[in-house]
């Protein structure tokens, strides 16, 4: 009887214990009580900001905006490369080419990227390096449906480009105001990184009017308005839409900044803005007329700013004229070393302030230009002209374009004028050549022409003989040629042991 008892006090004081024990613990955190506890709410993360319904979340706005976003899966050939480029290949890999006879066997390459449904009737928003050189495109639908593309325009000034599907009744993604996205903003990036299909991240708008002169360069001209932002994007998101609160797209997403390649937080997205303007001019022309003022600007610098009277940092410089003997500005009476503070009375107080509001503008129209100059203010008229009389990218018409690069024209080539700095350092004597830009894959001037080294001086047939010295000189020429016709060029190659050599093309070939 005393050992059952004594077993009962001895249980029932390590009952006690215990109890107690427990009890003492969780009062210093040692541990936690684990019975008869709720389960962690799994309620989403609601959002708020103008226009955002009350308790809304991220999933309500990736589920209403994913339909319209699409993948993008390209397929491009890869090009023989002939004996004659031997000395332009990369350094180490002439013997290997040499192996081949010089020639390499065509193999297909793919890739990957993203856009946006634009219209209910198939039109479709992504990046001009998504698409630019593919021999096929074809769009992958948020359902599935698959459907083979036509490119209907690309602008490697903007990086933007559009193709067409033969769909009808799809879903379009809301068009929002980039202008008025503050810095902090909550934004989702939605597209199709890595091969990773609709992936939807979040993160917030981290600057505006950020500049990328470096990464993005384009017939002379640069982009200087990207909006940046943290939120995850990777290889593959290019094309696909920034999107708000709202579910509106603000800017399509382009290019990181990362020494990896991958997501390290700086991602950087062209305002719609600009986007919906490009793609408008693409779905209705073909090609883009670039408005601009004929002049290169740079930012402010602080002795800049202090030698004007200026108490901020704000406004451009003017650097030079472009072309350097002419051109609207220069004609208006606007001076190298002006600073440019406003735009028919809207403040400029950065370079891509400048280009927002040139952009917004159509070739032709007369914008006012407020300037100091060394703190005397003045005002200016200037008529906008189109980016291409100043010697960027030729603009041919859009039916005799080949698809890839809308500007080629009927020999399937992009042209330069030749600077005089250019022509001097080639020992080209006279006002004479236009240096070639892009080749088009599909032309007939492929494997005969050769961007960024050769460059046209003479039409030598159709007779007479034509010295070429402006893009408008060999429009002149190409335009009065039918498909089938033929045409001579004396071309210099600036490559290492280039020099003049006759070309041959048959147009439509």
């Amino acid at each position: 009887m005393a050992v059952r008892f004594s077993r009962f006090r001895f249980a029932t004081a390590a009952g006690i214990g215990f109890v107690v024990g427990v009890y003492f613990a969780s009062g210093m955190d040692w541990t936690r009580w684990s019975w008869a506890q709720s389960a962690p709410s799994t309620r989403p993360v609601t959002v708020r900001g103008p226009g955002v319904p009350d308790g809304a979340s991220f999933a309500d706005i990736a589920e209403r905006v994913t339909p319209t976003v699409v993948a993008v899966n390209t397929t491009r050939n890869a090009r023989p490369v002939p004996n004659r480029m031997r000395g332009r290949a990369p350094q180490g890999m002439e013997d290997f080419l040499q192996q081949f006879g010089g020639e390499q066997q065509p193999r297909q390459q793919r890739g990957e990227g993203s856009g946006f449904i634009l219209s209910t009737d198939g039109y479709i928003v992504t990046n001009n390096h998504v698409v630019a050189d593919a021999d096929q495109v074809q769009i992958v639908l948020s359902d599935g449906r698959t459907f083979k593309a036509k490119v209907v325009g690309l602008d490697s000034t903007t990086d933007v480009a559009v193709v067409k599907i033969d769909a009808k009744g799809l879903p379009t993604l809301p068009i929002g105001n980039d202008e008025g996205t503050r810095i902090g903003d909550w934004v989702l990036a939605i597209g199709n990184p890595l091969g990773l299909d609709f992936t939807v991240t979040a993160g917030i708008v981290s600057a505006k009017g950020r500049g990328m002169e470096d990464q993005l360069r384009a017939g002379g001209f640069t982009i200087s308005d990207f909006i940046q932002t943290d939120a995850a994007i990777n290889p593959g998101n290019s094309g696909g839409p920034l999107v708000n609160l709202r579910g509106e797209v603000i800017g399509l997403n382009s290019m990181i900044a990362s020494q990896t390649g991958y997501s390290i937080g700086y991602g950087f997205a062209i305002p719609i803005s600009l986007v919906k303007n490009v793609a408008d001019a693409l779905i209705k022309d073909g090609r883009v007329r670039l408005p601009v003022m004929g002049v290169s600007v740079t930012r402010l610098e602080p002795e800049d700013a202090g030698i004007n009277g200026l108490t901020k940092v704000a406004g451009v410089k003017v650097g030079a004229f472009n072309p350097p003997d002419g051109g609207p500005a220069k004609a208006a009476g606007i001076e190298v070393g002006d600073v440019i503070v406003a735009i028919d009375g809207k403040a400029v107080d950065r370079v891509s302030a400048l280009q927002r509001i040139v952009r917004s503008r159509q070739v032709g129209e007369t914008v006012s230009v407020d300037v100091l100059r060394y703190g005397s203010k003045k005002s200016f008229k200037v008529k906008l002209i189109e980016a291409a009389a100043l010697g960027a990218l030729a603009a041919a018409p859009a039916e005799a374009a080949p698809a890839a690069i809308p500007s080629a024209g009927k020999l399937g080539i992009g042209v330069q004028t030749l600077t005089p700095e250019a022509a001097k350092q080639l020992g080209i004597t006279g006002d004479r050549g236009v240096r070639v830009g892009e080749v088009s894959q599909d032309g007939p001037a492929r494997d005969k022409l050769f961007a960024g080294s050769d460059v046209i001086l003479e039409v030598l047939y159709p007779t007479p003989k034509k010295s070429i010295k402006s893009v408008a000189d060999l429009n002149a020429v190409v335009s009065g040629l039918k498909s089938g016709d033929y045409v001579s060029l004396l071309v210099l190659s600036a490559a290492p042991g280039g020099g003049e050599r006759v070309v041959n093309l048959k147009v439509g070939q």
